[in-house]
């Protein structure tokens, strides 16, 4: 009889399946701008003065590449650096929501608008703080 416990691991996740890494999303965009453009990553690498292995991994998301390689690689490609953030940023957004039919909504009646007088001199209550004399 063995009574030590099975040889299993545990798994963690680093982060949530849900939420894609910012960097992720940037070397999406890199490549299929890149590739959009019919381009290689020698040509783009050689262009934004990045070597081919470490624009690779940025695009694949295993870099996070400072501000000034995303620039380059950017400009390599014919984008701004906002460009690019930009069209990262709208993998983020969520997708729009669906419309809401007319139908779905219940009627109420609108309330009526308040009308509040304002209070007269003779209707306040008296005021009650410190009173200084002169």
């Amino acid at each position: 009889m063995n009574n030590q416990a099975p040889n299993t691991a545990r798994v963690i996740p680093l982060r949530p399946a849900a939420e894609p890494l910012w960097r992720d999303l940037v070397g999406e965009v890199l490549r299929r701008e890149r590739q959009a453009q019919g381009r290689t990553l020698k040509d783009v690498s050689d262009a934004a003065r990045v070597s081919v292995p470490y624009l690779s991994e940025v695009e694949r998301g295993r870099k996070e590449a400072s501000s000034e390689v995303l620039a380059a690689a950017a400009h390599a490609l014919g984008l701004g650096l906002g460009d690019l953030l930009a069209r990262a940023q709208r993998e983020l957004a969520p997708p729009p929501a669906a419309p809401v039919r007319l139908g779905s909504l219940r009627s109420r009646p609108a309330a009526a608008p308040s009308r509040r007088s304002a209070p007269s001199a003779t209707s306040a209550a008296p005021y009650r703080g410190l009173a200084l004399a002169a």
